[in-house]
């Protein structure tokens, strides 16, 4: 939890992060669909797809709510089958565990470079499929040394855009030397925590792994605090102060995910309604979501110099919330057992608002998501921990999401909706040793929150 280290200190690592952004950088342009390399809509299905078969394609995804027919959409979606790895190196240095991370161009990073895992790459990449060079480290992920896995779980990406993606989070100790590369480098653990507070620094599948990282919440001290910290690290501990028992949880959130009377399947990309495809996207009707779009990538420090692809364009900025509460010295966490179409099962544990409010412009109150407004008009004295933070650059362009942790009043209810329930930190990171219980924008939340423990700023 070392705030700062020898190796490379902070001061020195904003001078080496603002180098990498000099060096790095990459022009990225909107261009027609027409004019991609390699990309083109399949006569027949209408799907956008690679000439090599491989990487992802840009398919339809139809849901049907049975309950509720009016509830029911198409829209397009990413069909990526392949599992990629998202890895970080751990090393023991001077006492302190240090994790190799990388400075990483994506083209649909708004800033272009950000802090990734010391391998993000999938199937299609690490096997050579672009033709260019290989990944490094990629041997310690594929071939890790007997007893040197910390963390190697299964873990979901965005269900709204994505069909079922899955990615390997891995997090690999070792203990001989290893060469440190070029836009790499070693930071601690509470580096990286401090580093989750500047906006869009650290990339969001460093987030995901940095939150299946198991702490022993014994070491944490200071349980004594009757404040926001002291309420945090118990919750860390857990045990018989949470307001649920853990098998009382897992047996809501499968009640959750049973009683969901939702039917989904893929479809032809020209089978999707209510969205409309031009020489330049493919955009909703109404303005609404989001927009599929076509780049060019040239200057890239990447494995390929050059490269076109589609991306994904969010319409609007997304917020990201949790309202926790203490509740019996205990602080709790707010979350939505929610259903999105592209979810391996479905149904994931969520943050307690997960939205673009600019899409509910218009719509009754009563078909806004819940909390909508008690987040977004919260306090600003409330407000615990707050950055704005990148989505996927690899796939997504500008997706920004603006994170917050936000304690709620005295009075706030404890009786909540069915579909939520309260959970501590401990319970949380207990569910995240598996496979598809909390989503990837909760997982952000929980990395940021692990940052909460040393005090707020």
């Amino acid at each position: 939890m070392a705030r700062d280290s020898a190796v490379l200190p902070l001061a020195e690592f904003r001078e080496w992060f603002a180098e990498r952004h000099r060096t790095e950088r990459a022009e990225v342009t909107r261009i027609p669909f027409a004019d991609l390399d390699g990309w083109s809509f399949a006569p027949g299905s209408g799907n956008l797809v690679h000439r090599s078969g491989r990487f992802f394609s840009v398919e339809g995804l139809r849901v049907s709510t049975r309950s509720d027919p009016a509830a029911s959409w198409s829209q397009p979606i990413i069909n990526q089958s392949e599992i990629g790895i998202l890895g970080i190196l751990a090393k023991e240095i001077d006492g302190v565990v240090h994790f190799l991370m990388q400075a990483k161009m994506e083209p649909g990073n708004v800033n272009s470079v950000q802090l990734s895992p010391t391998v993000q790459a999938t199937h299609s990449n690490y096997v050579g499929v672009h033709r260019g060079a290989g990944v490094p480290y990629l041997e310690y992920f594929t071939r890790p040394r007997p007893g040197g896995v910390l963390v190697d779980v299964l873990q979901s990406e965005h269900g709204s855009w994505f069909w079922c993606k899955r990615n390997r989070n891995m997090v690999v100790e070792v203990t001989e030397d290893v060469e440190v590369r070029d836009g790499f480098c070693w930071l601690t653990i509470g580096q990286l925590q401090e580093l989750l507070r500047v906006d869009n620094l650290v990339n969001m599948d460093s987030r995901t792994v940095l939150a299946c990282v198991p702490f022993d919440g014994t070491v944490l001290g200071g349980d004594e605090r009757d404040d926001f910290c002291g309420a945090l690290r118990r919750s860390v501990v857990g045990g018989g102060a949470a307001l649920h028992t853990t098998s009382g949880l897992l047996s809501w959130f499968t009640a959750a995910r049973s009683t969901k009377l939702v039917d989904r399947w893929c479809i032809n990309l020209e089978q999707v309604t209510h969205w409309k495809r031009s020489r330049d996207e493919i955009a909703h009707e109404e303005g609404k979501y989001f927009t599929v779009a076509a780049v060019a990538v040239s200057g890239a420090g990447r494995e390929v110099g050059s490269w076109s692809q589609p991306l994904f364009v969010p319409v609007g900025q997304g917020v990201v919330a949790f309202v926790v509460k203490r509740i019996h010295g205990v602080l709790h966490v707010l979350v939505h057992a929610r259903m999105e179409g592209g979810l391996p099962d479905m149904v994931e544990l969520a943050a307690t608002l997960q939205c673009a409010p600019e899409s509910y412009e218009g719509v009754p109150a009563e078909r806004r998501p819940r909390f909508m407004e008690y987040v977004l008009n919260a306090d600003p004295s409330r407000i615990r921990f707050e950055a704005m933070l990148s989505e996927e650059g690899g796939r997504f362009m500008g997706a920004v999401i603006r994170y917050l942790v936000i304690e709620a009043e005295d009075d706030f209810p404890v009786d909540v909706p069915e579909d939520y329930a309260w959970v501590t930190v401990g319970q949380l990171s207990g569910l995240l040793r598996h496979s598809y219980y909390i989503n990837v924008q909760a997982r952000t939340l929980v990395a940021c929150l692990q940052g909460l423990w040393g005090g707020e700023r």
